[in-house]
């Protein structure tokens, strides 16, 4: 088999995890075969002032639609909120972390009005500015290393990232606050990875073994929400969906980039109804999108 994957050093540790795991149960080699998307490619703009449907996974798709490689890896959360109607996604390995995290040499209490924060991410921005930060944001762009070395070697003073990247590469040591998901919300999808063949793929079947039912459910509410919506990373909203004593629970807020709260939803039920719960939010948050 042949693994299509981005180049990162994030990209390829998660998706050399997947072959490994997907190995155990084939006994086969698996192949990688790294594919540069748009987004990799463009390192100067603020994401969501692009037009950022597939911006990191059209490429690889096209790959998956030649029949070039058998399956993909990616981050769930740089998924496009609708698929090409010829792939699917086979499989939700169990989730990692979907905290955020504070990356610089003083905690979230220490940094102070005019604090230099990089951020690409408007649902990042729109929670500085929600608790009165008043940070002078910076834009920030690159892998997981280069942004830890801006945050701490640069003139900014801080930067916000995702748990399960640092856990992922063994960086956790250069975490210095985790944030309560009900403090900043994480996007969709976070922590997660999502492993996409063709529908018609005679690999489906063995690869549907590497998935984690919870942590496809989570994910699959979760997105449900920006599908209703209609929107992506233009729009800064959080959405986390978990398991808590035996009854599935989502919570989504939505804000502006002033970081205004617009609303915020809890939806609980059956894990059963997952998407269901997710689409009913993401159905209120129409009246203020």
């Amino acid at each position: 088999m042949i693994v299509g994957t981005r180049g990162s050093q994030l990209a390829l540790a998660q998706t050399n995890q997947v072959c490994s795991d997907l190995s155990k149960i084939t006994g086969e080699t698996i192949d990688i075969e790294i594919i540069k998307t748009k987004g990799d490619k463009i390192t100067t703009s603020q994401l969501y002032n692009m037009d950022s449907k597939g911006l990191f996974t059209k490429e690889l798709d096209i790959a998956l639609l030649d029949e070039e490689v058998d399956f993909t890896v990616h981050s769930f959360k740089d998924l496009p909120t609708e698929l090409d109607e010829d792939l699917e996604i086979v499989a939700v390995p169990k989730r990692e972390s979907p905290h955020e995290v504070l990356i610089s040499s003083k905690s979230w209490d220490e940094l102070g009005p005019g604090s230099k924060l990089g951020t690409s991410s408007l649902r990042r921005e729109a929670f500085c500015n929600l608790y009165n930060k008043e940070f002078e944001l910076k834009p920030i762009r690159g892998n997981i290393e280069t942004r830890i070395q801006k945050a701490l070697d640069s003139d900014l003073d801080a930067t916000i990232m995702a748990e399960a990247g640092l856990k992922r590469l063994g960086l956790t040591k250069y975490i210095k606050n985790v944030f309560p998901i009900d403090y900043i919300t994480p996007p969709a999808g976070q922590g997660a990875l999502a492993i996409i063949t063709r529908k018609d793929s005679d690999k489906k079947e063995v690869i549907k073994k590497l998935n984690d039912y919870i942590s496809m459910q989570e994910v699959l509410a979760e997105k449900k929400v920006l599908e209703e919506l209609g929107v992506g990373c233009q729009w800064p909203i959080g959405a986390i969906a978990q398991m808590k004593d035996k009854e599935f629970n989502i919570y989504s807020i939505l804000l502006t980039k002033e970081g205004e709260i617009l609303k915020k939803q809890i939806e609980k039920g059956s894990i059963r109804d997952a998407v269901e719960l997710g689409r009913r939010i993401g159905e209120l948050f129409q009246d203020y999108v």
